[in-house]
């Protein structure tokens, strides 16, 4: 017998007991690795902590910020290197942090679900150690007041961030010793953890009762089972406590879930619903293909980063209570997808499912028209994004011709005159998608990457709710919208920052026309849209690389869509024209590799050899444009600008990357954008004894409403400041401020 059955009921109900009290006497979550250390080493619920237990503090693990280690389960006790005071504490959650992963919570569809290690959509080499970054959210008032920093110490390391980030965690490279370390679930690292490292910990002779006394033995296999058991007894427990909810293995107290979904303030009920609607949405495709077939979207994001997008939730993200925020979201979106759907499918189309539970506080992956998923559970993670991404899918690349069942010999004659180069179309692939971030009473929030067409066409498309709403709001006045561009960190001309644009609502996709785009803008660079609801302007604003970056000469310092810059960036694309036209060879295969090749999520193209001369030229070239091309090809290969892989193609002519089993292998060219770190301009020399930084860049903050801490109200100076603030923009729905926000005056800010 083993479980709960193996538990006597007395002692199963005083268990329960006890773990209930624990989950409300914590802060954050509690692990169920935490509830062991509570239950094995004895944590006082009146304030003391494990300050009465025996553990010794000295012999803990030293983590510090930003450098590698072993990794690091949850439930570990630590001590943070400070370099003054030691910080003892236990380590109460952790979650990946890939920088690929954006500060909105966009997530590139790879890295949802993929293994330590893995770059790109390439798989990690067998046999090396992975290393993954991680966010380490420490407690560290576990150990009671005598082994506390005060809060005054806690904040001059947060300000500092030497020893702790800004939010109070720990970020570190955690080093795995294998893949399948790497790969492991909690309990069962937390277990090979207590044998390892905290060996001397668990097998103490101060604890109340050592598992050497409790399993007859200290044999590794032995005490390992007794572990395993006894962790997933206690997660069985935890899950059947009536005053508790658990997220995976993190519990936590039923009455403080309550109390933060009815609040009104940040991260609260109205946030938690906007999150839940904005995955719904997030599928939604904004353009049709021909003869009414949607266009098929995809989209992932990160709870983490992207709860750091909600007005006011910065305070609330600190510390432990990042932990429980993180928790309270994924619960709130799992309830939704409950409730409202049919295992994961929604009436408008979407399909809403929990694709990674580790990465960046869990990524959600929508899609939409929705698949038939009745046989999948939404909530178990299940890597897709990492399954579809490392084996591109058919129906991402663009349609290209089908090999030639007789391929024209190479030194073969074609009748004069000689075909000249010619573009297969790009078709509408749902390349560029926008994507929808935020719908509240107050304003819409979307990102697009900005397309080459755009670019040469002067325009920007609209998302077709707000070209529903503007028809509305224009109606009665000037059909002027206006169009204010901000670019941290690169240069905009006075007239390129405010722009009077022509709205065009009619069709189905509405848009803004007669835009000069900036000469720094460029195709696939990302735009964040937002549009005050009921005004006639627009807000438009890139957002700064933290490593500027290098492709094909072109230097980066601004998020982009890798996908669009390889199509759209290619020889011949220019602001002025689209052409092969004056290409040479080496230019007319770059340009057939970039536009018509398999596309992949991180910017690759790979392109069937054998039909490359079909694809410049539309026709059978003549054998010397054949022999010309085939050069290129030699020359670019050789210098690195392509690379040869190995694909197949399937019954139907369509190549596959990669090779499938038992289709027909064909030779492939494939381009690799390959962004490198570009060199950043040299700072003035300063004198070593100083350290401070170089002067601040001001730029001006338009505007904005923030939410105000529940029973706090704005001053008069603010409502009148915002009803000026609503008569300039020519606001229709009413000018007093919503109930618990302000309103903060435009201003000028140094970086």
């Amino acid at each position: 017998m083993d479980g709960l059955d193996a538990v006597a009921v007395p002692d199963l109900d005083r268990l329960r007991r006890y773990l209930s009290a624990l989950v409300s006497a914590r802060r954050g979550p509690v692990h169920t690795t935490v509830a062991f250390n509570a239950v094995y080493f004895g944590y006082d619920l009146d304030g003391q902590g494990y300050g009465g237990s025996p553990l010794d503090p000295d012999a803990f693990p030293v983590v510090t910020l930003e450098e590698s280690s072993p990794a690091i389960p949850v439930g570990a006790m630590v001590r943070i290197a400070t370099g003054s005071h030691p910080l003892y504490a236990e380590i109460v959650y952790k979650e990946g942090q890939h920088p690929a992963v954006s500060a909105l919570g966009d997530v590139p569809g790879w890295e949802s679900g993929a293994p330590a290690g893995a770059v790109g959509v390439r798989s990690p080499f067998p046999g090396e150690a992975p290393v993954r970054r991680e966010l380490l959210v420490p407690d560290t008032h576990a150990f009671g007041e005598a082994l506390s920093l005060s809060p005054a110490q806690l904040g001059r390391l947060r300000l500092q961030q030497r020893w702790l980030n800004q939010d109070g965690h720990v970020v570190v490279n955690a080093c795995y010793p294998s893949h399948e370390a790497a790969g492991q679930d909690a309990l069962t690292a937390y277990a090979d953890y207590l044998l390892s490292e905290a060996r001397a910990q668990l097998l103490s002779p101060a604890v109340p009762v050592s598992f050497v006394d409790l399993v007859g033995g200290d044999d590794d296999q032995l005490l390992r089972r007794a572990l395993l058991r006894t962790l997933h007894l206690l997660q069985s427990v935890l899950a059947t406590c009536e005053s508790v909810r658990c997220w995976g293995p993190y519990a936590m107290a039923r009455t403080s879930l309550a109390a933060a979904w009815q609040d009104d303030g940040p991260l609260g009920g109205g946030d938690m619903s906007t999150l839940a609607s904005s995955l719904k949405l997030a599928g939604q495709a904004t353009v049709r293909r021909r003869h009414g077939m949607p266009t098929a979207t995809t989209v992932y994001t990160a709870i983490g980063p992207r709860l750091r997008t909600y007005p006011g939730a910065g305070p609330m993200l600190r510390g432990i209570d990042y932990a429980a925020a993180v928790c309270r979201a994924n619960l709130a979106v799992a309830d939704v997808v409950r409730r409202e759907s049919e295992n994961g499918l929604f009436d408008n189309g979407t399909r809403v499912c929990l694709d990674d539970a580790f990465e960046s506080g869990g990524i959600w992956r929508s899609h939409r028209p929705g698949e038939d998923g009745s046989a999948v559970d939404p909530l178990s993670p299940t890597g897709l994004g990492w399954r579809a991404a490392s084996e591109p899918p058919t129906t991402r690349p663009v349609a290209q011709p089908a090999a030639d069942p007789d391929p024209l010999p190479t030194g073969s004659a074609v009748d004069e005159p000689d075909p000249i180069p010619v573009d297969a179309p790009l078709g509408d692939t749902g390349l560029g998608q926008p994507e929808l971030l935020r719908v509240t009473d107050s304003e819409v929030v979307w990102k697009l990457p900005l397309r080459l067409a755009h670019i040469m066409d002067g325009y920007l498309p609209l998302r077709p709710l707000v070209a529903d709403e503007l028809r509305a709001v224009i109606r009665e006045r000037t059909a002027v919208v206006r169009l204010e561009l901000s670019h941290p960190g690169g240069e905009l001309d006075e007239s390129e920052m405010v722009q009077d644009t022509v709205p065009d609502l009619g069709g189905e996709q509405g848009r803004l026309s007669e835009i000069e785009w900036p000469l720094d803008f460029f195709p696939g660079i990302a735009l964040l849209l937002q549009w005050p609801r009921g005004g006639q302007v627009i807000r438009a604003t890139t957002v700064p690389l933290e490593t500027p970056v290098t492709v094909d000469g072109l230097t980066i310092g601004h998020h982009y869509s890798k996908e669009v810059l390889t199509r759209e960036h290619a020889p011949g694309s220019t602001r002025e024209s689209d052409s092969p036209a004056a290409l040479d060879e080496r230019g007319l295969v770059m340009r057939a590799v970039r536009r018509c090749g398999l596309l992949t999520v991180d910017g690759h193209a790979l392109l069937d050899r054998s039909v490359l001369p079909t694809v410049v030229y539309g026709t059978r070239p003549a054998s010397h444009q054949v022999i010309a091309l085939e050069a290129a090809v030699e020359e670019l290969l050789a210098v690195g600008r392509l690379y040869s892989a190995t694909g197949s193609r399937d019954e139907n002519g369509c190549p596959h990357h990669p090779a499938r089993a038992g289709q027909q292998p064909i030779p492939l060219i494939g381009y690799n954008p390959n962004p490198v770190p570009a060199p950043r301009a040299s700072a003035s020399p300063v004198a070593p004894d100083q350290n401070w930084p170089g002067p601040a860049t001001p730029h001006q903050v338009h505007g904005f409403l923030r939410r105000l801490r529940p029973g706090s109200s704005p001053s008069e100076a603010q409502r009148a400041a915002y009803r000026r603030h609503c008569r300039k923009l020519g606001k229709a729905d009413g000018w007093e401020l919503p109930t618990g926000y302000t309103f903060v005056t435009e201003h000028t800010r140094a970086r």
